[in-house]
This record gives C-alpha cells, structure tokens and sequence, in this order.
C-alpha cells in the first residue's frame, strides 16, 4: 500500500472510507494528480515515483493552518 497526502481547499468534500479516483497531469518533468472531480491535488512527482493505481481509499482528514491535507491509500 502507498499512501500519499493532497491539498484539499474547501471541508467535508471527501472523508475517510471514500473510493476516490485520481487523474495524472504530465508537466515536462513531473506529475501531479487529481481526486476526481476536483476535489484535491497532489504535489509534484519525478518520473520513477509516479503513482501507478488510477483509484484509491481516503484514510484521513486533516484541518492545517494551510488548509485541508488529505491522505489517500493506493495498492500498488
């Protein structure tokens, strides 16, 4: 299992247990992905840490200073 955190900026649009499905964006050099339908997004990934699933399970919450920081779990 993977676990990755995304920036999430307005509450209660996913909780933990939600099936969520993520999008990838390719930049020149990196990647970045999308909880569908724009809900959160990651940071940047080089090419060899890309996330490989396409859906996932949110395993947390959290209310930051900056904002809603989300943890999903992939199988890879």
């Amino acid at each position: 299992m993977r676990q990755e955190k995304f920036k999430m900026e307005r509450p209660n649009l996913v909780k933990p247990g939600d099936h969520v499905e993520i999008t990838e964006i390719q930049t020149n050099m990196n990647f970045s992905y999308i909880i569908e339908p724009a809900v959160a997004m990651s940071g940047c990934f080089k090419g060899n840490n890309r996330i490989k699933a396409r859906e996932g399970t949110i395993v947390a919450v959290e209310n930051t200073p900056r904002g809603f920081i989300v943890t999903a779990e992939f199988e890879e």
